[in-house]
């Protein structure tokens, strides 16, 4: 699909760090339409980060190209930079000033005049409900209001395409659940790059999915295409490894979690395989296929690691 006016489009996209002979990009390359959720994820090293800062042009890379709604990420910046906003892994709002003020001084220096800048700040900061809340100072906020005050910035400037990296890194499940809350307004009329290493929002929030692993791209798709990569529908995931091997009359076997073994199979392989699994006082959960499944999978190549 040729690159168009509302695309994403990475052909070849290859990053080397200095004279280090490992790709942080190797050769990644997709096709999406900028809407919704895009939502990248894998292990830290992957080459989230690095995607993510070539895009929003903070980072060059080696060689390959990108475009972003028509425009080239390498060799017109700036009009990118007119058209996204960012909200990078280590972003914090300055502490001595409050979220009414964050927002506002933004606005300002995207290049809004003062009675727009200072209209448009309250009205994000009531669609957040933010309260009385906008005007304290950000240090005296939570984590998750910390991260409430950053998203508020990007949303007042009605930028195209948002990006964020592990936005929700160090928040409690309250809080990342409030900042769920708010992407879902976000995705309406936005396209949105969300990096996370939490499966479960990628889950909850993505359109597409594209997994990375030690800087190749090794499966993109909705979630319901990266299911059917899988020939099975339960996952039974030990947490321990069992004294004696562990034998399959239907299914396959993948390294989890701390290289714990995750058995991908049928509901009635599943249930038989619980049954071993108590007489041996192993503990284990059993679930339907979800995304950290599909996401080792992948990771190992599809491959059985035994039957």
């Amino acid at each position: 699909m040729a690159a168009g006016s509302s695309f994403l489009v990475c052909e070849g996209l290859t990053k080397i760090y200095g004279g280090s002979p490992v790709r942080a990009l190797d050769s990644v390359s997709f096709t999406l339409p900028t809407r919704g959720v895009f939502v990248l994820i894998g292990r830290n090293g992957s080459g989230k980060t690095t995607l993510v800062r070539i895009l929003a042009t903070n980072l060059e890379a080696t060689s390959g190209t990108a475009t972003l709604n028509g425009f080239d990420v390498m060799s017109e910046p700036d009009q990118i930079r007119e058209r996204i906003a960012i909200v990078p892994q280590e972003a914090r709002p300055i502490p001595w000033i409050t979220p009414l003020q964050s927002v506002f001084s933004y606005l300002l220096w995207r290049g809004l005049g003062y009675e727009e800048a200072k209209k448009k700040a309250s009205e994000v900061l009531d669609k957040l409900k933010f309260g009385k809340k906008a005007r304290v100072f950000n240090r005296t906020l939570s984590g998750g209001m910390k991260r409430k005050v950053l998203m508020a910035m990007i949303l007042s400037a009605e930028a195209e395409v948002i990006f964020l990296d592990e936005p929700t890194t160090g928040l409690d499940p309250v809080a990342r659940r409030e900042f769920w809350e708010v992407l879902q307004e976000v995705r309406k009329d936005r396209f949105v790059v969300l990096t996370t290493h939490y499966m479960e929002e990628a889950e909850q929030l993505a359109d597409m999915i594209g997994v990375l692993d030690e800087g190749k791209l090794i499966a993109l798709g909705t979630m319901d295409e990266l299911r059917r990569r899988l020939l099975y529908n339960y996952s039974v995931q030990l947490l321990s490894l069992p004294e004696l091997p562990l034998t399959l009359t239907e299914g396959e076997m993948v390294k989890g979690r701390h290289d714990l073994p995750v058995i991908l199979t049928t509901e009635d392989e599943a249930f038989r395989i619980a049954q071993n699994l108590s007489r041996e006082g192993i503990k284990f959960t059993i679930n339907p296929v979800g995304l950290e499944d599909i996401f080792f999978y992948v990771h190992h190549g599809g491959d059985t690691a035994g039957r």
